[in-house]
């Protein structure tokens, strides 16, 4: 299949290219295209062939559900069964935005988008393309990240070229994704709001908002398993060993001297991802073969995640053995930083 390309600015979509992106759309056909968190591989969220050629181009598992994407909160009546109030704050609060619900599916939700659950995830994404994209297609657009399963989720259209091209109708390059990882997912069919997975809004946002928000399980036991997309399975991992990096700064720089020595001397190819501050603890004493990517300050927590899954995907490119990650603060977005790493990392510290 030959993958189409449009390319437009991310504040200034053009609706004309974005029409026969819809068309596609209409037909039944997959198009990638840019939110405010990752690429998003769209298909008609009502059309039970168009959700399988998701799974089917990300090589997703079946119940893995998708996540469903409206351009106007009108658009939900027909999605869910019933909206408790706590769900109409948060949509007023955080829509559009980084923060999917789950609520009572209705009946026009095909089966294979919610993995056969009775519950829907749906959002309304903070990017204008995607906002025009769904509002010209008139249609729901269910959308995972853009990216084979398992791999690290696409923060560029050339990421899904890298992954999906030739397997997919079209893409919409509309520039880099700016918070970087997926969104938080709330589950408000639980007695209380309960976070699936962590995002872009933040457990310390929600409490703000609506007091006491519960976190799965899954997230934070490993003998429980995870009820969001994205956490059940090993994910965002490259093809390289992901091992995260604990202590404060001194011990992390003592450590990764020692252990980067030793993988040299085996003759591997190793790969930093580290703040600038550990980075200037490094750069003296570091072998000069080890390739460094810097994900940003520490006290930049946006800026970190925003790059986290370029940089793994920058690394892999550069066919490195093993990646050694920075650990980071697991508050506010930093629990989704963490989040990601550990599953990155398949739970490997030292």
């Amino acid at each position: 299949m030959q993958t189409k390309i449009w390319r437009m600015p991310a504040h200034k979509p053009d609706e004309e290219l974005l029409e026969e992106a819809a068309s596609f759309l209409k037909k039944g056909e997959l198009v990638a295209f840019p939110t405010e968190t990752v690429y998003g591989l769209g298909g008609n969220a009502l059309d039970s062939s168009a959700s399988r050629k998701i799974y089917e181009a990300k090589g997703r598992p079946s119940d893995n559900p998708l996540i469903v994407h409206i351009s106007d909160i009108n658009q939900i009546d027909e999605l869910v069964r019933s909206i408790p109030p706590v769900a109409i704050k948060l949509m007023e609060k955080f829509w559009p935005g980084p923060i999917t619900f789950v609520l009572p599916k209705s009946d026009k939700i095909p089966a294979v988008i919610t993995g056969g659950l009775d519950t829907v995830a749906i959002r309304m994404p903070a990017h204008k393309i995607a906002l025009k994209l769904i509002e010209i297609a008139g249609l729901p657009i269910a959308a995972p990240s853009a990216n084979i399963s398992g791999r690290p989720s696409p923060t560029t259209a050339q990421h899904v070229i890298d992954d999906l091209g030739g397997k997919i109708a079209g893409i919409i390059d509309g520039g880099k994704a700016g918070v970087g990882v997926e969104s938080t997912v709330l589950d408000l069919t639980t007695p209380v709001p309960t976070i699936l997975r962590p995002g872009g809004v933040t457990l310390e946002d929600l409490q703000k908002e609506i007091g006491e928000v519960h976190i799965d399980k899954g997230l934070i036991d490993a003998n429980h398993v995870p009820r969001s997309p994205g956490m059940k399975y090993t994910h965002y991992s490259p093809k390289a060993d992901v091992i995260i990096v604990k202590g404060s700064l001194t011990e992390m720089a003592e450590k990764i001297l020692t252990i980067t020595g030793e993988e040299l001397g085996q003759g591997k190819k190793v790969g930093l991802m580290v703040s600038q501050e550990l980075y200037e603890l490094l750069k003296t004493d570091l072998p000069g073969s080890v390739l460094v990517e810097i994900l940003g300050k520490k006290n930049n927590l946006a800026q970190v995640t925003s790059n986290l899954f370029m940089e793994l995907r920058a690394l892999d490119k550069e066919k490195v053995d093993v990646i050694y990650v920075e650990n980071f603060p697991e508050t506010y977005i930093g629990a989704a930083l963490m989040n990601r790493l550990y599953k990155a990392a398949g739970g490997k510290t030292i």
